[in-house]
């Protein structure tokens, strides 16, 4: 742990401990239960990941801010307090300083979850998907503050990808002007969140079949001394799968209607996923569960095959 954030870092018993002794720890972030599913969908996604962490051999850390501390663990009474309290604030790096100082509490972004987990020492971190480059950037330069997160902090993120609504050939290109290694798991193309690719599908760096793979290269780009880490990317399960001319199609009626109700800056993400929810028909909702569960998975076994032999 960062010891200049002892007085701040608020550890559950079992995360405290299983970090002690050096085992499998993952990561998750907590605007999914704050501003990404609706409750109480959100509540039983936050469990279902957390329990599956736990059969797959790893301990779940989902992180939040409660009351100016950085928890790392959370209760299943301090889930449903950020899942229905009020003054919940959907938390972004940017946000963490004015939040802590002033004895805020919030739900952590990828961005803020993946600084927050690498400060306790976590090296695993599963999320739904990414944020990147918006359509329009070059008129708006509205780019994710989790592209440079993960471009300068030294943890493997799990994700199906960066979310439908995006640039998504701007953002790879993005990621591989900063450095990040994007992998794609039993997977040659970049997820799009709601779909297992896009079309015509971009290429990831390289195709990885087992979690040791993953685990492998992320020592080596430490042993290289390389800022950032590794972006895992995991297709969201076939049978819960959206067709791109489904996502693409509620994509572009909603961004008309984000131009026409002049919504700017954090508040266009969550405007475009609940568009999609309604358009949709819930099946984006489905297929959200499904993807952030798959991903939960996959994490916990990169975690395992990542920790020390002797610890597993």
């Amino acid at each position: 742990m960062n010891q200049n954030l002892k007085d701040l870092m608020v550890l559950s018993p079992e995360v405290a401990q299983a970090l002690h002794d050096k085992k499998a720890v993952v990561a998750l972030e907590s605007t999914v239960i704050t501003h990404g599913l609706p409750h109480p969908l959100n509540l039983q996604t936050a469990a279902s990941m957390e329990s599956i962490i736990r059969k797959r051999g790893a301990i779940p850390a989902t992180i939040a801010i409660l009351d100016g501390k950085i928890h790392i663990g959370l209760s299943e009474s301090e889930r449903e307090r950020i899942a229905t309290g009020r003054n919940i604030t959907k938390a972004s790096l940017r946000d963490l300083p004015i939040l802590l100082s002033r004895q805020g509490s919030g739900g952590t972004t990828v961005s803020a979850t993946a600084h927050l987990a690498a400060q306790a020492g976590i090296t695993v971190f599963a999320t739904g998907g990414i944020g990147g480059v918006h359509r329009g950037w070059n008129n708006t330069l509205d780019i994710s503050a989790d592209l440079p997160a993960l471009a300068f902090t030294p943890i493997v993120t799990v994700c199906a990808g960066a979310k439908s609504v995006l640039d998504l050939p701007a953002t790879l290109e993005w990621l591989e002007t900063h450095g990040v290694s994007v992998l794609g798991f039993r997977t040659d193309h970049f997820p799009a969140f709601y779909t297992q690719a896009t079309d015509p599908p971009l290429p990831v760096d390289m195709r990885v079949e087992i979690a040791q793979e993953v685990a492998d290269i992320f020592k080596t780009r430490q042993r290289l001394g390389l800022q950032g880490g590794v972006l895992v990317c995991v297709p969201v399960p076939q049978e819960m799968a959206l067709s791109n001319r489904e996502v693409e199609g509620a994509v572009k009626s909603a961004m008309h209607d984000v131009e026409t109700e002049n919504v700017k800056g954090r508040d266009v993400t969550p405007f475009l996923l609940k568009a999609l929810t309604e358009t949709t028909g819930g099946h984006s909702l489905t297929a959200n569960r499904a993807l952030l569960e798959n991903n939960a998975a996959v994490a916990a076994s990169i975690s395992r095959a990542i920790t020390p032999p002797q610890y597993v």
